[in-house]
């Protein structure tokens, strides 16, 4: 697949050709170490990380996805677990047993569409789609925000997985115009707006201390409720990108806020968001580059949050999502506001 630089996301990734050889992907050994993470039911780590685990499944399969290795988890096995964790009312927990809440119910659609397993969730679930909006729609609260489970917890994280998991349903009330809308997608978008400080960038709630991860949340929201341009403008995405950009220090590392270390998963959170205002360039795409591959295990696979830390299937996504965001040859393109294949989303939606 051509991985050319689009309007926008600038071209200054490094080429794979023009890297030391310690510094190239090692894609045969990330997919070798994500098929083996399962297997390490004997450990104590895999048992004290239940509570992530329909999310590291999905982890895993974007990182397969974009490593162009879409097929190398078996579909079946996933399917059966991610209906393990479905309840009756539509909402999906971490895993068999636990609570449904928000985050893992996104998972489990992304999952879904990225096995194509909405048929066989029609046959575990009749009316399964539309159980699963009602369940979303059910956590909205009434100024606009959505909570992630019963308890009524409210992040601006929780509200973009819900948006993200409808519109992977079809469930939007701007894709679905004729319908009675499931949400109030106006309040949606506003509790957003209300989460934007003056320094450009957003906080998990109005009022709260701009972070890079909520900036892609609430980014997010907007880019799927249709609003992101007519709300932020060429100035506001100037002002947003100018805060992103000093996100990144000498390392060539990205840092989540002012004064942080910096991390590998900031290279997808902050530029993500660079992406979706088209921002990409104001980055020194190269020396991220670097500093991603710098986070490698080169040995069993897997990246960590920095150099020589231990690696995980959360840094692993992630840092594979920002190399596909600079770019990187080899790897399939990543969409910015859903953080899957964008061909796969693309087909899924049926946009050209």
């Amino acid at each position: 697949m051509s991985l050319a630089a689009g309007p926008g996301r600038g071209g200054g990734g490094a080429s794979a050709a023009q890297l030391p050889d310690e510094l190239q992907l090692v894609v045969d050994k990330h997919v070798a170490y994500i098929q083996s993470l399962d297997t390490r039911r004997d450990e104590l780590e895999y048992h004290l990380t239940e509570h992530l685990r329909i999310s590291g499944i999905y982890w895993g399969l974007t990182a397969l996805h974009l490593l162009g290795q879409p097929e190398a988890l078996p579909r079946e096995g996933l399917l059966d677990f991610v209906f393990s964790c479905l309840h009756e009312n539509g909402g999906f927990g971490a895993a068999p047993g636990h609570d449904p809440h928000m985050l893992y119910t996104c998972s489990s659609v992304q999952i879904l569409a990225m096995t194509d397993g909405f048929a066989e969730l029609e046959k575990n679930l009749p009316d399964g789609k539309m159980k699963i909006a009602k369940y979303i729609a059910s956590l909205q609260q009434p100024n606009g925000t959505f909570a992630g489970d019963q308890w009524g917890e409210t992040d601006s994280r929780f509200l973009f997985c819900g948006l993200l998991a409808l519109s992977l349903l079809g469930m939007l009330p701007n894709q679905r115009p004729n319908e009675p809308p499931i949400i109030d997608l106006t309040a949606a978008t506003d509790h957003i707006k209300a989460c934007q400080n003056f320094d450009g960038a957003f906080g998990v709630a109005p009022g709260a201390e701009s972070h890079s991860g909520q900036v892609y949340t609430c980014v997010g929201a907007l880019t799927l409720a249709g609003e992101l341009d007519s709300y932020l403008g060429e100035e506001g995405k100037d002002r947003l990108g100018a805060w992103l950009s000093e996100r990144q220090l000498p390392s060539g590392g990205l840092n989540g806020r002012p004064e942080k270390l910096v991390d590998v998963c900031y290279s997808w959170w902050v530029m993500t968001s660079m992406a979706m205002i088209d921002r990409v360039h104001w980055i020194d795409q190269k020396k991220l580059t670097s500093f991603i591959l710098q986070c490698q295990d080169p040995d069993q696979g897997g990246l960590a949050d920095r150099p020589g830390d231990m690696v995980d299937v959360f840094h692993t996504c992630f840092g594979i999502a920002g190399l596909s965001l600079l770019r990187y040859p080899g790897l399939v393109e990543v969409d910015p506001a859903y953080c899957m294949s964008k061909p796969l989303v693309d087909k899924f939606l049926g946009r050209k």
